[in-house]
C-alpha cells in the first residue's frame, strides 16, 4: 500500500472535543482530501525547475502543516497508520495565508517547464518510469483540489490537519 498525503478540514471546537476525548475522529468525507503523492511530485518538480523559494515553502507548508501545533491527541490509528510523523495542524490564520498563496499561483506558469514527454515529466516529479497518464493533468488536478480545499477551509474559518497515511 502506497503512502498518500491526507488533509482534513475541522472546526476548532471539533478539535477541542477530540482533545478532551469526547468524540471519535470523523471529520466527514466532505472535509477530507487525499492527494495521493501528486503534491509531493509537484514540490519535487518546483525544486528541480527553480521555482521561487516562496512557492516551494508555500507548498511544503500546505502539505506538512506547522510543527508547533499540539496534535498529540491525533497520534493514533484512528487518524493515521503510524508509519510517518503524527498529524500536524494549521490554524485558521495559517489556512487563510495558504489559501491566499495557493490562489495567487499561476498553475500554467508553475508547470511551464514540465517536459511534454510523460517519462521525462514523471522522472522530474519522482513518480518513476511507469506513471500511467498525463503528468501535467495529474498535477493540475491535484493542485486545483488542494486550492479549493484550502479556499473552503478559509471561508468557513476551519483548521486543517495534515498527515501521511
Amino acid at each position: 500500500m502506497a503512502l498518500t498525503q491526507q488533509f482534513a478540514r475541522v472546526a476548532p471546537e471539533y478539535l477541542e472535543r477530540l482533545r478532551a476525548g469526547a468524540e471519535e475522529w470523523d471529520p466527514g468525507a466532505e472535509n477530507v482530501l487525499d492527494t495521493g503523492w501528486a503534491v509531493w511530485g509537484l514540490i519535487l518538480f518546483c525544486r528541480a525547475s527553480g521555482a521561487a523559494p516562496d512557492t516551494v515553502a508555500l507548498l511544503d507548508r500546505a502539505v506538512s502543516g506547522d510543527p508547533d501545533g499540539d496534535t498529540g491527541f491525533l497520534d493514533h490509528d484512528g487518524v493515521h497508520d503510524g508509519f510517518t510523523d503524527p498529524p500536524r495542524l494549521l490554524t485558521f490564520d495559517a489556512v487563510a495565508d495558504i489559501a491566499s498563496g495557493l490562489d495567487a499561483l499561476d498553475p500554467g506558469a508553475l508547470l511551464a517547464d514540465l517536459p511534454d514527454s510523460p517519462d521525462a515529466a514523471s522522472a522530474l516529479c519522482g513518480f518513476g518510469p511507469r506513471f500511467d497518464g498525463d503528468v501535467r493533468a495529474h498535477l493540475l488536478e491535484h493542485l486545483a483540489a488542494m486550492r479549493e480545499f484550502y479556499r473552503e477551509a478559509a471561508l468557513h474559518a476551519q483548521f486543517v490537519v495534515t498527515w501521511v497515511d
